[in-house]
């Protein structure tokens, strides 16, 4: 589920966002599932419980995940913030449109890098 970079130059508990983030966004992870515990996630990982409080924290601190009192951390609605991001994502796209017919690049090409990205499921050549 979570594995860490420690080559990553970012602090373990953004690398610990980001990939609940990930998850949450892919739907892996469900509206109102349960996170595990803090000192579960922290011995599986290896790593200091304090991580993966500030981990949580942070992800809650942003709308992704809500705390129950003596229950846990749960995954929260996260539509807004799927749709916020779409949003965002075509933006981006749209600028990149433009950029790349003001320097005449091949439409054609264009389309096909998309194409295959979503062929591949997302998955990069790199």
């Amino acid at each position: 589920m979570i594995i860490l970079d420690y080559r990553d130059r970012r602090p373990i508990y953004e690398q610990i966002v980001e990939r609940f983030q990930e998850l949450m966004m892919s739907g892996a992870m469900e509206e109102n599932s349960q996170l595990p515990s803090v000192r579960s996630l922290a011995m599986d990982l290896s790593i200091n419980p304090n991580t993966i409080q500030r981990a949580y924290a942070e992800l809650e601190r942003q709308g992704y995940i809500y705390s129950v009192k003596g229950k846990g951390s749960f995954v929260a609605d996260n539509s807004h913030i799927k749709d916020s991001k779409r949003e965002a994502v075509f933006k981006k796209q749209e600028e990149v449109a433009l950029e790349a017919w003001t320097l005449r690049a091949d439409r054609e090409r264009l389309h096909q890098i998309i194409d295959q990205i979503f062929s591949r499921g997302g998955e990069s050549d790199d």
